[in-house]
C-alpha cells in the first residue's frame, strides 16, 4: 500500500468502496448504462452485431498471432484431408471435433494474452501464471488433436491390413 497519512489511507480507501458501489449499480443490466447502449439489441439485429463481432475476432486473431495462423492453416489442412481419408463419419466428426477445440481454445488463449498485455506490459508472476495456464490449455488441446489423429490412422491402417492388430 502507499505510503499516505493513516487519515488520508482511509480516505482513499472510502472512496474506492463508495465508487465500487455505485459501480456495482451501473452495471449492464441497468438500461442507462454505457454497456447496455452498446448492446441495446434484440433479436436478429443482436445476433447480426454478434456475428460482426466474431468476424472482427478472428480478423484480430489472424493478423496479431502468429499461433492462431499457423493452427488455423494446420487445421484446415486436416479438415480438407478428410475428404480424401476413408474414415467412418464418427470418426470424421471426432476429428472436426478436435481440431474447433483447438481453434477455440487459441481463441481464448489469445483474447487472455491481449487482455493480459492491455493491462501490464511489465513482467509480473500473476501475468505469468495467467499466460502459462493458457499456454497449457492451447497444449492439451493439440495433444488431443495429435492423439485423436494417431488413432484413428493407426485404426485405418489396421484395418487396411497395413498393421497388424
Amino acid at each position: 500500500m502507499s505510503k499516505l497519512p493513516l487519515n488520508s489511507q482511509s480516505d482513499h480507501l472510502t472512496q474506492h468502496t463508495s465508487n465500487a458501489h455505485i459501480d456495482s449499480k451501473l452495471s449492464a443490466l441497468d438500461p442507462h448504462s454505457f454497456a447496455s447502449k452498446v448492446k441495446g439489441k434484440t433479436g436478429l439485429a443482436r445476433v447480426i452485431k454478434a456475428a460482426g463481432y466474431s468476424i472482427d475476432g478472428f480478423k484480430a486473431a489472424y493478423n496479431h498471432e502468429a499461433a492462431f495462423r499457423q493452427v488455423l492453416w494446420l487445421n484446415i489442412i486436416l479438415v480438407l484431408s478428410l475428404i480424401w481419408l476413408p474414415f467412418v463419419i464418427s470418426v470424421k466428426m471426432i476429428l472436426v471435433f478436435g481440431s474447433f477445440l483447438l481453434l477455440i481454445v487459441e481463441l481464448i488463449n489469445t483474447g487472455l494474452e491481449a487482455s493480459i498485455d492491455h493491462t501490464s506490459t511489465a513482467q509480473h508472476p500473476l501475468a505469468k501464471i495467467a499466460k502459462d495456464v493458457g499456454s497449457a490449455a492451447q497444449f492439451l488441446a493439440l495433444l488431443v488433436l495429435f492423439t485423436l489423429w494417431t488413432m484413428a490412422l493407426f485404426s485405418l491402417a489396421v484395418h487396411s491390413g497395413l498393421v497388424l492388430n
